[in-house]
């Protein structure tokens, strides 16, 4: 267990440290911050003397290593924007995204485990194709496009949810519906594929062979042995939910993470994007390490590596 905690922490400083690395670099690419926090009538002069108190003037190495020495401390710098320190802006914002990544996760999860199964135990009827056009449905409609049909349809025409804003359930369900719609498409097709596969081995037959209700064959002895790869895939998308929550929470002024992050980088806000990347890296490591967690309670047969 305490190998598997250090090798946990190295993989989380190297995450950390390359996407931090990267991000960096690309942000000074994108061009010179100081444009836009001045107007038309400021001097070469004055923008000079902006950039040097911004520390832009000094080679693009020096910044660097300043950044890492100040961000191991948690200090990002402030807001060019806000000029509030950015960390303090990213923690203020972290729980929303969170919120609706969680709810996200949670639907798809709730949608995508009865559809694949029914998809799979009532094989060639309507069943089936109604699932599959579901599923189809969801993994190709992007999420601005969704998202704009369920503002349509549930906020313009019913008037049933509201479109914008957080404080609710219901300022949550259709960001959150939004969100899931591709996880739980890919899910479902998941859970239809391994379900067909186990539905078919000797044990399942064994167990009918006994007299088991259906019921109880396909939640006991089916479904927990497609249960690993299922978590597996809902576990590598929560960072996907992550990334596509920078949409999601544009389209529906959704005051997450994400929306931070895209008015920081409309507006070259640099102390913002690397304090959010930052942050939400460890968040997604961190979620892998508690899947790990997850793998050993679902089949006891996993055990942590003691060492070569």
């Amino acid at each position: 267990m305490l190998q598997y905690c250090r090798a946990r922490l190295v993989d989380l400083v190297i995450a950390v440290l390359g996407v931090s690395t990267l991000v960096f670099f690309l942000l000074r690419l994108s061009g010179d911050p100081v444009a836009l926090l001045v107007t038309e009538t400021t001097t070469r002069e004055e923008m000079e003397r902006l950039r040097e108190a911004l520390g832009l003037t000094a080679p693009l190495w020096e910044q660097y290593v300043r950044f890492l020495g100040h961000a191991l401390q948690g200090d990002f710098g402030d807001s060019l924007r806000h000029a509030r320190p950015a960390a303090s802006l990213v923690w203020e914002t972290l729980p929303a995204t969170l919120e609706l990544t969680a709810a996200a996760l949670l639907i798809a999860t709730l949608l995508a485990v009865p559809l694949g199964m029914l998809a799979a135990i009532r094989r060639g009827t309507a069943i089936e194709t109604s699932c599959s056009v579901i599923t189809l449905v969801g993994q190709s409609m992007p999420f601005f496009w969704l998202g704009i049909l369920l503002i349509l349809v549930f906020a313009v025409q019913l008037h049933a949810l509201p479109s914008f804003g957080r404080g609710t359930l219901g300022h949550l369900i259709l960001p959150a519906l939004t969100l899931s719609a591709a996880t739980m498409a890919k899910t479902a097709r998941l859970v239809r594929s391994g379900m067909l596969e186990v539905l078919s081995q000797e044990y399942i037959r064994t167990a009918r062979a006994k007299g088991l209700p259906e019921r109880l064959v396909v939640l006991r002895h089916a479904l927990r042995n497609i249960a690993i790869p299922v978590v597996t895939i809902l576990g590598l998308d929560f960072g996907l939910l992550l990334g596509g929550a920078v949409v999601t929470e544009t389209i529906f002024a959704w005051p997450g993470t994400g929306r931070l992050m895209i008015q920081a980088i409309q507006g070259r806000d640099f102390p913002v994007v690397q304090a959010a990347v930052f942050v939400l890296a460890i968040v997604f490591v961190v979620i892998n390490a508690l899947l790990d967690l997850i793998y050993v309670w679902l089949d006891p047969r996993i055990r942590f590596r003691r060492g070569p």
